[in-house]
């Protein structure tokens, strides 16, 4: 009991520190905690902490001035600068919108599902709501023998459907061959994944019928690759054309084993009409997309490049080249996997399940209240105003009745109930009131998230921060513009002078005169320079090509100019193309003149430097005037707490 309670204290004393100002500008002040939370969202890898915090507080001060001057200036009313956060807020709104403890169980659920297939096998009875009793009980009877049939007799299906059959039910069986995660609906995903190898499930209803599923075998994921196929199609119904396609296959074949290439093969007898211009490349898939058969042959594919054995299926004959695989992460470290697989999460039906925990976790939070009406008087005044488009009252209830509130004194009225209705289409004729009570939920979740959102600085800290962090920005950046950045551009008179009282500082290192060609890729960039060689005037390679070639002249630092390795400079040196890995762009340099070391610049030679420091000259006057015009005094005794 006196460790909890010295813990207790112990945390209470840490927040209370951290609670305290740690300094003030003027009327106003920043807390240590708001200091931390910046400096940590902001800090590089240092070995000297104190330090590193002590240069932050400097920052951050200056930062908190020049910001505080934004605002007594009301620049965060301008119109460009509240449609900016206005744009923001609702990018980043969303985020705020669901249930993140749901939404990472489901990620994690979907990352385990993906690590096995399975191969199902589908059993269902088409049913429907307008069936007759009898009818009903007659189904329910026969879905129920399929299931204890399927348990006694696991692996005799056909056998047990011939019989059941005989009973005038349709009972379908569909092979789905394998599946994984996201292939079938979730709430039938949901079953397979919970059964084991040779299992069969128990009945399922849904809307169209029964449903049973059997777990047939499972195996480690699959993953996903990329062929090249030529099809030899047959058309369906047809025998004897087969034999003939199987020879024309088997022959093409043994012209890939001698060294064909596949892709000329695919132009020349594919009957995909679809790839066989491009060489018969197909798009990379995964299990669940293509004929069975088909997969089973693609996916047995054990390298790059292995070509199959012609092979059937019901559209004829193929045969498949493996262009690349791509297998399943066995943990979670693969970035773009994770992406990948929580964007189809968040796209899939089962994000309704995180949706419904989120609705129920905010209703308490935005104090929601619903207010007692008659149920069947708030019908007869909707089907009015949709039908007829008159507002009546019925008992005491009339369209500017509150149906339920919110803790900030929202009211929704039955206008906004109706005006819900009319915008979601969702009513069905000759049966309203069922689609009303169907509907009403759904209303009051949707008003429930839109209030919520509307109040999310309220409920949550990050949220609020993040606002207040992009609008304090943008307010930093627009006064930068207007007292530093645009004012150093403009003023030619300040810069001249500024320019004038350091002519010491601006000096050129060792440099050269020269012209810097910029290519589209490297061939182009080694014909231009062959074009030089021959004596070709660099405007006239220029011209020549002005889509892939683009050329500055100027004088250059020796350092600043793209070479692959150190050399010799010399006058008329024309240096090999530098390739960028990234897009493959090349360039290269022709050498015109060179220049020793620490010559002086003149004043449009030094012009970016001067309006470099010209702003960094204004910015430091300007943040004198604010620490006269806002006071600061830093808290030490709260800032030593911090480098503990």
């Amino acid at each position: 009991m006196k460790k909890l309670l010295l813990l207790s204290l112990f945390f209470f004393l840490i927040s209370s520190v951290y609670c305290q100002t740690l300094f003030t500008y003027g009327k106003h002040s920043v807390n240590a905690n708001e200091f931390l939370r910046a400096y940590n969202k902001n800090k590089t890898a240092t070995t000297d902490n104190d330090h590193a915090l002590r240069d932050y507080l400097n920052l951050y001060i200056n930062f908190k001035l020049k910001v505080q001057a934004a605002k007594d200036q009301h620049l965060d009313t301008l119109p460009a600068l509240e449609a900016d956060l206005q744009n923001f807020r609702s990018q980043i709104e969303e985020n705020y919108l669901k249930d993140d403890k749901k939404v990472k169980q489901l990620d994690d659920e979907a990352f385990l599902r993906s690590q096995k297939d399975i191969h199902v096998l589908h059993f269902f009875i088409a049913a429907n709501d307008q069936m007759t009793p009898a009818d009903t009980a007659k189904y329910y009877k026969a879905i129920n023998e399929v299931d204890q049939q399927l348990k006694l007799n696991k692996n005799n299906e056909k056998a047990i459907l011939a019989n059941l059959n005989k009973n005038g039910i349709s009972i379908q069986e569909n092979d789905l061959g394998f599946i994984t995660v996201f292939t079938l609906p979730y709430e039938f995903e949901n079953i397979v994944y919970g059964l084991k190898p040779g299992q069969s499930s128990n009945p399922y209803r849904t809307k169209k019928g029964w449903h049973i599923f059997k777990n047939l075998e499972e195996r480690h994921a699959v993953g996903r690759t990329k062929i090249a196929q030529i099809l030899f199609a047959v058309p369906a119904g047809f025998i004897a054309p087969r034999a003939q396609t199987k020879k024309l296959a088997d022959s093409v074949y043994n012209l890939l084993k001698n060294g064909a290439d596949f892709g000329t093969l695919a132009k020349e007898f594919s009957d995909d009409r679809m790839t066989y211009m491009n060489g018969g490349f197909l798009p990379e898939f995964g299990v669940a997309k293509y004929d069975p058969v088909f997969e089973k042959m693609a996916f047995s594919l054990g390298k790059d490049n292995e070509i199959s054995k012609p092979f059937e299926t019901e559209f004829g004959y193929h045969i498949i080249k493996r262009i690349s695989a791509s297998p399943v992460p066995s943990d979670e470290s693969d970035e773009t996997y994770m992406f990948n697989l929580k964007q189809q999460v968040l796209k899939d039906s089962r994000i309704e399940t995180a949706k419904q925990n989120f609705i129920k976790e905010i209703l308490p939070e935005t104090g929601y209240k619903k207010y007692k009406i008659n149920e069947s008087d708030l019908w007869k005044v909707t089907d009015t105003s949709l039908l007829a488009n008159r507002n009546i009252t019925s008992g005491n209830l009339n369209e500017k009745t509150n149906l339920f509130s919110y803790n900030n004194d929202a009211k929704v009225k039955v206008s906004a109930w109706i005006l819900y209705l009319r915008n979601n289409n969702k009513t069905q004729p000759g049966q309203m009131h069922e689609s009303y009570k169907k509907l009403f939920p759904d209303f009051i979740a949707a008003s429930a998230i839109e209030n919520f959102r509307n109040r999310l600085q309220d409920f949550n800290p990050e949220f609020k921060n993040q606002i207040q962090e992009f609008k304090d920005g943008n307010m930093l950046f627009e006064i930068m513009q207007r007292k530093v950045w645009g004012k150093a551009s403009a003023d030619s008179v300040g810069l001249r002078k500024y320019y004038n009282q350091h002519t010491d500082k601006y000096w050129w290192n060792a440099s050269a005169d020269a012209i810097i060609f910029s290519c589209s890729n490297e061939n182009i960039a080694k014909n231009s320079i062959e074009q030089l060689d021959k004596g070709k005037s660099w405007k006239d390679v220029m011209n020549e090509n002005p889509s892939q070639v683009q050329a500055d002249s100027g004088r250059y630092e020796v350092a600043q100019i793209p070479v692959n390795n150190k050399i010799n400079f010399t006058p008329g040196l024309i240096t090999q193309p530098v390739v960028n890995k990234n897009d493959g762009t090349a360039v290269f340099t022709i050498i015109l003149k060179l220049y020793t070391d620490h010559q002086p610049r003149n004043f449009e030679d030094a012009r970016g430097l001067v309006i470099n420091d010209y702003q960094n000259f204004l910015e430091e006057k300007w943040i004198e005037q604010l620490k006269k015009l806002y006071p600061v005094k830093v808290n030490e005794k709260v800032f030593q707490t911090l480098l503990k």
